[in-house]
């Protein structure tokens, strides 16, 4: 739960970062600008505490690996929910209005997870999870999306080494295989879920794991 907030408070910072120029520029997701990452990160925020609020009284159906649905094509960006966070972004017109609603948002959920306990079940997705499974899938998310944040933005915060370990750690668990030691964590992340293509030395050293790449997660 301390890393949660940890890798959260450190994507925020970087978002708070931001110039108004960044906005307009590419994420790492495919059909994304930067603004439009930003909105989607007020609608994980959101979902955050509308989970955390939603306790379950049955036994957990998944855990942090098991809560992915996992497929091999990576977004394109045509995806109708994609599309409709590029349209909810545009319509705050201002970046510091995203930014403003980020923070709002967004500090509201870290401290709504500062005060649950971990062994506690909630729902989500049609799916119950402990709350410490839960969060431990967004430490996942929040360092993969700070990847895509700074992706274009040289200069920018990086992810937290912490992050970055512990994600590596569980997408080696949903991969269920390691990746090799010969390759960082954030690289590691980058390649395992598409979001750059292996070059020949990384392919080679990833051996037969090389063809099931990439992993996305959905």
């Amino acid at each position: 739960m301390d890393l949660f907030s940890h890798t959260w408070s450190a994507l925020r910072a970087a978002v708070a970062g931001l110039t108004d120029e960044d906005f307009a520029r590419p994420s790492g997701c495919a059909g994304w600008l930067v603004r439009d990452l930003v909105c989607h990160l007020v609608i994980d925020a959101q979902d955050v505490l509308i989970t955390l609020a939603t306790p379950a009284d049955t036994e957990p159906t998944r855990d942090a690996a098991t809560y992915w649905e996992v497929t091999g094509t990576p977004p394109s960006g045509d995806d109708p929910l994609d599309a409709l966070t590029v349209r909810l972004a545009a319509a705050y017109e201002e970046p510091w209005l995203l930014k403003f609603h980020l923070d709002d948002v967004g500090s509201a959920a870290g401290r709504a997870a500062g005060l649950v306990r971990p062994g506690l079940r909630v729902a989500t997705r049609d799916e119950v999870l402990t709350v410490g499974d839960y969060l431990t899938t967004y430490v996942l998310e929040w360092t993969l999306h700070h990847l895509d944040l700074v992706a274009h933005l040289p200069g920018a915060p990086e992810a937290t080494e912490e992050g970055l370990r512990r994600s590596r750690l569980l997408l080696e668990e949903i991969a269920g295989a390691p990746f090799p030691a010969s390759l960082p964590d954030k690289d590691a992340l980058l390649v395992g879920t598409g979001r750059r293509p292996p070059d020949d030395t990384e392919r080679d050293g990833l051996g037969e794991l090389a063809a099931r790449l990439p992993f996305v997660l959905g």
